[in-house]
């Protein structure tokens, strides 16, 4: 597959569609927030990598990203990357896409949007 492009568009899908995908059992949820974020609350049955990490000069790319996706998904699995609002999954994707993976998409609008449709969501108990 040829690397991402800023002329070529990123795979960009809804919520509405992201719950439909997942529905068919044929695609994986991956949550690119930050662990604390997705421990609070997430997309049931989502992974969870983070695509930037705390640091003290505010954030940072998390250097392990793509390490850490291929030890939990194949070239060939089909992926729905999602962060809070759709910026850091569509960089996410980005890089997901220009290291070989087949079929990632963003889910625009994130998290946020899935929440405020009103879609299950998986709680953490303390």
């Amino acid at each position: 597959m040829a690397a991402q492009t800023s002329s070529e568009p990123v795979p960009t899908i809804d919520v509405n569609t992201a719950k439909d995908l997942l529905a068919t059992g044929q695609y994986r949820y991956l949550d690119v927030r930050f662990t604390e974020l997705f421990n609070r609350a997430h997309v049931e049955n989502a992974l969870n990598v983070p695509f930037f990490l705390p640091a003290p000069e505010g954030r940072v790319k998390n250097p392990q990203f793509l390490e850490q996706v291929s030890s939990l998904c194949g070239k060939d699995d089909r992926l729905l990357v999602g962060c809070y609002s759709g910026g850091r999954s569509l960089l996410a994707t980005v890089d997901l896409l220009n290291a070989g993976l087949k079929d990632v998409k963003n889910v625009g609008g994130g998290y946020a949007a899935w929440v405020e449709k009103g879609f299950p969501v998986q709680k953490c108990t303390e």
